[in-house]
């Protein structure tokens, strides 16, 4: 595989990844409030297929995140930035793996539904597993977030407005992911996809 290849394959993982989340997001079942137990199950109960692929493509679109801050921080390094994007990378890979858990254990649901047992009862159960698990992957991946932000900015990669749009985007993918509210999926699908797009785009057209 020649060395443009390589790189225009890096691109395009870069600019699926978002894609595939935000599609995840969007297809979950609309929830307002994710911490109220009788939305949640109605929701569960009304279309079990729908939840169940829901929540595996956020699972699969989770690790093609993994995927695509691998691939930027290939590129960081090849344009000299050595200190921040490294040292962020475990926080990416920890934090998504984390968050991966989460759709996991709603897809185990479907289990407690098809059983006929009290899905509410259930879920509120789980809420002494589900919640720290939600609130430390999303603090784990925001420190790698804001290293690479760092890692983006010092690089030079991108044009001055590029950069802090990429960088604001970056954040506010990162904050959404404390927020359990189901406009903020939205919100956070859409930012990873303003944050990556420009870089794919970067790394495809100056590999």
């Amino acid at each position: 595989m020649s060395t443009t290849t390589q790189a225009r394959f890096r691109a395009a993982i870069v600019a699926i990844a978002p894609a595939v989340l935000l599609f995840a997001f969007v297809y979950h079942p609309y929830i307002a409030n994710l911490t109220d137990k009788a939305a949640v199950a109605a929701a569960l109960a009304s279309d079990t297929t729908r939840w169940g692929l829901s929540h595996l493509a956020v699972g699969v679109g989770s690790g093609l995140a993994v995927l695509a801050f691998l691939a930027i921080r290939g590129y960081l390094r090849e344009a000299g930035e050595e200190r921040w994007s490294i040292l962020a990378l475990p926080f990416i890979v920890i934090g998504s793996t984390l968050f991966a858990f989460l759709p996991a254990m709603e897809i185990a649901m479907l289990a407690v539904a098809d059983e006929g047992a009290d899905v509410q009862a259930v879920l509120a159960a789980l809420d002494s597993w589900f919640f720290p698990l939600f609130l430390t992957a999303a603090a784990i991946f925001a420190l790698g977030v804001l290293g690479f932000a760092v890692g983006i900015v010092r690089s030079g990669v991108l044009g001055p407005r590029l950069t802090w749009l990429v960088v604001g985007a970056l954040f506010v993918m990162a904050v959404a992911r404390f927020v359990p509210l189901g406009a903020a999926i939205y919100v956070g699908g859409a930012a990873a996809l303003v944050a990556l797009w420009p870089l794919a785009y970067e790394m495809w057209k100056h590999p």
